[in-house]
């Protein structure tokens, strides 16, 4: 059986809310990574605030981490005593010159798309 496609969570939107074990995707520009401990940290600007997503690497090494780098990630959560939750990556990949404010746009349209479909599907059963 194959794994969830996995929903997109802005960076600044992870946070102790997503269930233990949700599938998700989100981005960001590598910030640390340390392959002692098999872990990196995503960073994202938004407003005038900067996010940090961690991550669990052990899935996807060893990989040639380039610091400063656009990744997209996709895994799943797992939370940890006292922190945001972490992701188990299990796709990482560079995405280096990808036009960020048109991937948040095409997620805002997906999000759309998926709640008129949704209400859509309930208003039929009714």
């Amino acid at each position: 059986m194959l794994p969830n496609a996995g929903v997109y969570y802005f960076p600044w939107e992870i946070n102790s809310s997503i269930p233990e074990g949700e599938t998700l995707r989100t981005f960001g520009r590598l910030s640390c990574y340390d392959l002692a401990r098999s872990e990196a940290i995503l960073s994202a600007q938004h407003s005038a605030a900067q996010h940090r997503v961690c991550m669990d690497t052990r899935l996807v090494e060893p990989f040639e981490a380039q610091l400063g780098s656009l990744y997209m990630v996709l895994g799943e959560a797992e939370h940890r005593e006292g922190e945001n939750p972490v992701i188990k990556a299990r796709i990482l990949t560079c995405v280096e010159g990808m036009n960020v404010p048109l991937l948040e746009q095409a997620v805002q349209e997906q999000r759309k798309y998926f709640s008129e479909r949704q209400q859509r599907m309930g208003t039929d059963t009714s």
